[in-house]
């Protein structure tokens, strides 16, 4: 694939979660959620010149720190991500103002990796990226499932439901 369909790839991807990581989504335990991750990772390993021939050791430690990076933003996400259990059982998630803060400190990170690999003359393709946003999508993903799983769905009840109402009392003169 080219570095263009890369980058459109690695767009619509990121368009989409960034979009539905706001909405309410029902979280789905039996899917396979670990598909979409697979898949940007094969691609990304797919592509010649992951790694710069001319700066081998440099080119190794960036993408290392890329998908650390990628790593430790789907755990945060993960973790700030909101859920909760319906009335009828079923289980929502939605991410929350601190996700937003996840997000931003990785892909500040993620910039700041680029730029050192810039200045140290490391030509660094799509193909890395790819592979981290596969780790970040793969970390959450897992994470987020298994937090489903350990859920208690019992569902709570609404303020005021089932609640004892005391009769009021009558004053006798």
């Amino acid at each position: 694939m080219s570095g263009l369909v890369n980058a459109l790839l690695i767009v619509a991807v990121a368009a989409v979660v960034i979009v539905r990581q706001f909405r309410a989504v029902r979280v789905d335990t039996d899917r396979r959620w670990w598909l979409l991750p697979g898949i940007l990772a094969v691609v990304g390993l797919r592509e010649p010149g992951l790694l710069d021939a001319h700066h081998p050791t440099a080119s190794v430690a960036i993408l290392t720190a890329e998908v650390l990076v990628g790593l430790a933003t789907g755990a945060g996400w993960a973790w700030t991500t909101r859920i909760w259990v319906e009335a009828d059982g079923a289980v929502w998630s939605k991410s929350t103002r601190a996700s937003v803060a996840v997000w931003a400190i990785g892909i500040g990170l993620r910039v700041a990796l680029f730029a050192y690999g810039a200045g140290a003359g490391v030509h660094q393709g799509s193909s890395a990226l790819l592979i981290a946003l596969a780790a970040t999508l793969l970390v959450r993903s897992g994470i987020l499932t298994w937090r489903v799983r350990t859920l208690d769905r019992t569902p709570a009840p609404a303020y005021g439901d089932a609640a004892h109402r005391p009769s009021r009392k009558e004053r006798v003169r």
